[in-house]
This record gives structure tokens, C-alpha cells and sequence, in this order.
């Protein structure tokens, strides 16, 4: 097991800044939502179904929600190339194609920038290929 810590450090501070960027969307989300429809209707239970109408607001919530679609496919394979001690590098070469690519899809979603966000989110799938790989050498 101790062999499988120092292997998987790389791995775990990957993991760790992935959990950042989740933060980061869900406060995006908030704050911008928040924003437009009051702290009264983010402190309640928020059951009138209300949802935010701005374009900001509404560009977080849908950015926050594609990149919780492709997340726990992140986690388990990141966990499966550390377990596996990812021989050929290409889990952790994925894993950061995967991050950054989810990182720079945020501005790109929230400017409204089409075909290149689309870009973008077609090479952090990329990524999530070369680990699935990985896993299989």
C-alpha cells in the first residue's frame, strides 16, 4: 500500500483540483443566480420552481450541469489509472487534458462562444479516452 501513496500523488492533486472546479461551478451558479433572484429565494426551499431568467445566471447553471455529466466518469477512471499504477502515463496525460479542457470550457460557455466551446468539450472527452486506454495496458 505504501507504494500505491507515492504512485498515486499525482493522481490525488489532480483529484483535489477537480473538486476545486466543481466548487467553483456550483458558486458560479449560486452567486450569479443569487444575484438575480434574491437571497430570500437561495435561503428557502425554493418550491415556487423559480429559476433564474438571465442569460449569466442561466449559462452557469448549464455549464455546472455538463460538467457534472462527464465528472464521476473523471473520478472513477482517475482512481482506476491510480490503482492500476498507470504504466504508460497516458491516465494522467488524459487527466489533465480532461481538467484543463473543462477549465477553459467555463469562459468559453460563458461568452456564448459557439463551435469552439463545442471544440472544447470534444477534447476533454479526449482525455476521458486516454485514461479509459490507460486502464487497458
Amino acid at each position: 500500500m505504501e507504494t500505491l501513496g507515492v504512485t498515486a500523488t499525482p493522481y490525488m492533486t489532480l483529484l483535489a483540483l477537480s473538486v476545486v472546479l466543481l466548487v467553483f461551478h456550483v458558486l458560479l451558479q449560486g452567486t450569479l443566480s443569487t444575484r438575480e433572484l434574491g437571497r430570500e429565494w437561495n435561503a428557502g426551499p425554493r418550491d415556487e420552481g423559480l429559476g433564474p431568467r438571465d442569460k449569466f445566471a442561466g449559462r452557469a447553471a448549464r455549464a455546472s450541469k455538463n460538467f457534472q455529466e462527464t465528472y464521476p466518469a473523471f473520478v472513477g477512471l482517475l482512481l482506476g489509472v491510480a490503482f492500476a499504477r498507470d504504466a504508460s502515463g497516458w491516465g494522467l496525460i488524459g487527466g489533465w487534458i480532461w481538467l484543463i479542457s473543462r477549465v477553459v470550457y467555463i469562459p468559453l460557455y460563458m461568452g456564448g462562444v459557439p463551435y469552439i466551446r463545442s471544440l472544447v468539450w470534444t477534447v476533454s472527452l479526449i482525455g476521458l479516452l486516454a485514461m479509459t486506454i490507460a486502464l487497458f495496458r
